[in-house]
């Protein structure tokens, strides 16, 4: 299972992009809002439990000063994926990708692009799929789909 969470539900426009390939892929996802700044208690609850719900990897998604992801990190021991959003309060953006992106040693957080969503919810079924070849599978069919679509897209410009 992976956990989807965000600061805000101004977030969920680009993390729903992380929900729909995962539910391509079949695998099991929770989603919640979880503010690192409003709700400390429940961001607390959340990262040191998610493993006990059988949480494998966890999504965070948060704009502007975006702590959450971090924070996330420093108290759970499963991987976590940060996703910075672009948000109405951002500096464009980069207050976001700096502060997901530039975590101390000892704490990982891996980062994608700013409003990367999709391709945290692709990172995160590849993290599944590493032991689980029902998932593998489908990361190879997805994967063997994106190539064909460019090698139809060179075929018509060659045309």
């Amino acid at each position: 299972m992976v956990g989807i969470i965000m600061g805000s539900d101004s977030d969920l426009p680009i993390m729903q992009e992380a929900i729909d390939v995962l539910e391509s892929f079949d695998i099991k996802i929770e989603v919640d809002i979880v503010s690192a700044h409003r709700t400390p208690e429940k961001l607390f609850d959340y990262a040191t439990n998610a493993h006990n719900r059988g949480v494998q990897v966890i999504i965070a998604g948060a704009g502007g000063a975006a702590h959450l992801p971090g924070m996330v990190a420093s108290m759970s021991p499963l991987p976590v994926i940060g996703v910075p959003v672009k948000s109405r309060n951002s500096i464009d953006g980069w207050d976001s990708v700096l502060s997901i992106l530039q975590m101390p040693g000892g704490v990982p957080v891996a980062t994608v692009a700013l409003d990367g969503a999709k391709n945290a919810g692709i990172l995160a079924a590849q993290i599944i799929g590493a032991s689980d070849k029902c998932v593998l599978d489908k990361i190879v069919a997805y994967k063997e789909g994106l190539k064909l679509k460019v090698e139809k897209a060179s075929e018509r410009v060659k045309k």
